[in-house]
């Protein structure tokens, strides 16, 4: 053939294909919301005059009656005007379904009037004209079943994250229509959710202070914060460069803010910041700002399903207290909780493929998720008998381990005994103490070199996938102190929570611990994660199953801080959020302690100051710390 003529003839082929690619590739834009409903955008008066702006959106199909589905939401109900969503509701097959999805803009935020509180202390007793959320909920709903045509009385109300902490909300001293609510991801106390565990302070979501931080004047459209530039990709090495945690006031206008003297609550630049600094301790503001000691006042007429993700970096506390919480003060109310191998919200996600960072759980976990177990519950409730008898289990909880779900008829499953394992002198951990003399085991924690949380860390909004991350790059540094099992012979199962129960000392009068359970993978193992990522496999993967951090002056108490005596053995205790997973016979168990966490979690300066976020550059000092080998962990183990 000519040369000439092949060259064409391939020319051809290439364009006519990359064309047809490229317009295989180019979505579809999915209308079924503008075709199957209509849009309605009103300002609903609260009990104090302030106007909530609320958007309905309403099936075009008026031959027959609707639940209403709500979340309220301080990240906007967007868009605004003449567009619409192009998915609503929870999931597809409740929008596909026809339902009455609602959402609204809380107070102080977007289109909505009145001035923002970051999670607004609840009013027990309110007089006529006090509001709160709880308030301006009841009302919504009020004004929703009274107004909104073809509504079938029922109301049901989901969220994730902040929003789910609104779903929560939604509960306490519920409207009579309220019969189904879906707290997802939900915060329960800003003191152990999101930007505080145990009272350290996640260093890591320093960009999202200005998000929740910030007033405005008028209802707007438009955002009206700034997130601050930190013009680095290197989160280490700009956190490390820039020291002391009163160095970061610049980016919040730190010195200006001063709440007794601004004339006006516009003055203040970022208040959440100001919150922060003024109050290192679990104080009266923080303890008003939780709803967990709450939830007895929800009503066995609301039936709850409670989500979280057991991998959630953001919201894990949250979820699993709710539960708690509930199951304690309700004993009559529909309460369920879902734990799945998900990290933040991932479980509303269209996805086939579910894995958490580098690690690979299964296919269409969240896809049926939303059918068999989110759409069920709330058409039980909202459409149906609204009766116990949903079909659904009290608990529904994914084995990480396994990859494998479990159904149980209580949280924890009633069949979990504790077991200590001890932390012995060779670095082993047994469940038997070895019977020799207490060893220290010494490491230096150096304030100038601290441990990263992950091997790959780069400028993120929030990190989380560093909750599975392998963690064969913290075991093999000299600060970090590494206790491990034989080879198992057998698998055992954890279904619970964890206690870490330490005996240190340390050089200083003051230190951070962490304590982090490991899945240690064979070497030879056959797992892998090709489904996502060519050629990673999990051989002597360290999966880290669950990690948690005690700011040491509050091993006693959150309210009442204390120094550590030099050199004196001290007992802490740190508790870990639960888990549902296998270890299974070939792997091994690991244990790995550590003081610094950087920059997930600021910098202890080890030294003892009474409020870290004003430490000088001198109060930073590298220590000696000790733990001890009759230190122990103690398992909920599945029997």
């Amino acid at each position: 053939m000519n040369k000439y003529i092949l060259l064409s003839f391939l020319s051809f082929f290439l364009i006519t294909n990359c064309a047809k690619t490229s317009k295989e590739k180019t979505p579809k834009k999915d209308t079924y919301v503008v075709d199957n409903y209509t849009k309605k955008e009103v300002d609903i008066i609260m009990r104090d005059g302030a106007k909530l702006h609320t958007t309905i959106y309403s099936p075009k199909n008026t031959s027959k009656e609707y639940p209403i589905l709500m979340q309220r939401t301080p990240y906007s109900s967007r868009p605004y005007g003449a567009g619409m969503k192009t998915k609503i509701g929870p999931n597809v097959h409740l929008m596909k379904e026809g339902n009455i999805v609602v959402y609204q803009d809380v107070r102080g935020r977007w289109m909505s009037e009145g001035v923002y509180d970051n999670m607004r202390a609840y009013i027990p007793n309110k007089t006529a004209k006090q509001s709160d959320e709880v308030s301006d909920t009841y009302d919504t709903i009020d004004w929703l079943v009274k107004n909104v045509e073809n509504n079938n009385g029922n109301v049901g109300t989901w969220g994730i994250s902040y929003p789910g902490h609104y779903a929560t909300i939604s509960a306490i001293d519920a409207h009579p229509a309220l019969k189904a609510a879906s707290p997802q991801a939900c915060i329960g106390d800003f003191f152990f959710d999101d930007f505080h565990h145990n009272g350290a302070f996640l260093l890591s979501y320093f960009r999202a202070i200005s998000l929740f931080g910030t007033y405005k004047d008028t209802p707007t459209d438009s955002a009206w914060y700034s997130f601050p530039k930190m013009n680095s990709q290197d989160q280490y090495q700009f956190f490390l460069d820039k020291g002391p945690l009163k160095n970061l006031n610049e980016y919040f206008q730190y010195d200006k803010l001063d709440v007794k003297t601004a004339e006006s609550k516009d003055q203040i630049d970022d208040f959440f910041w100001k919150e922060i600094v003024e109050h290192p301790n679990y104080d009266s503001v923080w303890q008003s700002k939780g709803i967990i000691q709450h939830l007895d006042k929800v009503p066995a007429t609301v039936a709850t399903m409670i989500v979280g993700g057991e991998f959630d970096a953001e919201d894990l506390y949250g979820p699993l207290e709710t539960y708690k919480a509930i199951e304690k003060h309700g004993k009559n109310n529909y309460n369920t909780l879902v734990f799945g191998p998900w990290d933040h919200g991932k479980w509303a996600s269209s996805r086939t493929k579910n894995s958490v960072g580098n690690y690979y759980f299964g296919d269409s976990i969240s896809l049926k998720f939303q059918k068999n177990i989110e759409t069920k519950f709330f058409n039980h409730f909202l459409k149906g008998k609204g009766d116990k008898n949903s079909g659904l289990p009290e608990a529904y909880v994914f084995d990480s381990g396994k990859k494998e779900w479990k159904s149980y008829d209580a949280w924890p499953p009633k069949n979990v005994v504790k077991e200590d394992w001890f932390l012995n002198r060779n670095q082993g951990l047994a469940k038997k103490h070895d019977g020799k003399l207490t060893r220290e085991i010494k490491f230096i924690s150096d304030v100038k070199h601290p441990v990263p949380y992950s091997e790959d860390i780069k400028t993120v909004f929030t990190p989380r996938k560093y909750m599975t991350d392998d963690q064969r790059f913290a075991a093999r540094r000299p600060d970090v102190l590494v206790f491990q099992t034989d080879v198992l012979t057998e698998g055992f199962t954890l279904a619970g929570d964890i206690l870490a129960k330490l005996k240190v000392a340390t050089t200083g009068s003051a230190a951070d611990w962490v304590v982090k359970v490991i899945d240690v993978h064979p070497a030879n193992s056959e797992e892998n994660n090709d489904k996502l990522q060519d050629h990673l496999k999990m051989s002597n993967y360290h999966l880290m199953v669950r990690s948690e951090v005690l700011r040491g002056r509050f091993r006693n108490s959150f309210e009442k801080p204390e120094p550590f005596i030099p050199n004196k053995k001290t007992d802490v205790n740190i508790k870990l959020q639960d888990v549902f997973h296998t270890f299974k016979k070939g792997h091994k168990v690991q244990i790995q302690v550590q003081s610094t966490w950087f920059p997930l979690i600021d910098l202890n300066p080890q030294t003892y100051v009474d409020n870290i976020y004003k430490a000088d550059e001198k109060d930073f000092k590298t220590q000696t710390h000790t733990v001890f080998t009759d230190s122990s962990i103690e398992f909920s183990v599945l029997k």
